[in-house]
């Protein structure tokens, strides 16, 4: 096994962790979350949001988009043309559908959520927030699940096409 076939194994790893991640929470969490009172749903996700900010998932959400600019680069610079259009739109899309959606709108309504204050708001101004929150941070996380699903999709495909040469 050389370095190549190493640095595309993280690829995989890290773009596959980060697919999993948001898969998972779009299956489990927005429902179980959806389905409490607006005081307590706020809450839950101010912890949450707090909660995710570690280095396990910063290694996965950051690690992919740098792990793939790097197989990018010296898949290029190497010659391996087979694998490069796969990492080229492993990249694109997860730059674009994961990183900067999350960055550009998750991100901004996790630190608006941040700054409200839970306690000392009334019911009316807490189910405002959250009828601003709640819908469009749910459709951001959609459109980060499904792009996270086609950038690890994108990767496999190399990998099948291998398996079926080999049978």
């Amino acid at each position: 096994m050389n370095f190549y076939s190493i640095l595309y194994g993280i690829c995989l790893l890290l773009t596959g962790l980060s697919a999993g991640l948001f898969y998972s929470y779009q299956c489990s969490v927005t429902g179980g979350l959806g389905a409490l009172p607006t005081r307590e749903y706020l809450m839950a996700f101010q912890g949450i949001n707090k909660a995710i900010l570690n280095p396990v998932f910063f290694t996965s959400f950051i690690g992919s988009l740098l792990v793939l600019s790097l197989a990018v680069l010296l898949a290029w610079y190497n010659g391996i043309n087979d694998l490069l259009p796969y990492l080229v739109a492993a990249l694109i899309i997860y730059a674009l559908g994961v990183f900067a959606v999350t960055a550009s709108g998750n991100v901004p309504l996790n630190e608006a959520l941040v700054r409200l204050d839970i306690a000392h708001a009334n019911g009316a101004e807490l189910g405002q927030f959250r009828r601003q929150f709640e819908t469009r941070w749910n459709k951001l996380n959609l459109v980060r699940t499904l792009a996270a699903i086609l950038a690890f999709g994108a990767l496999i495909i190399p990998c099948i096409k291998k398996l079926a040469a080999t049978t």
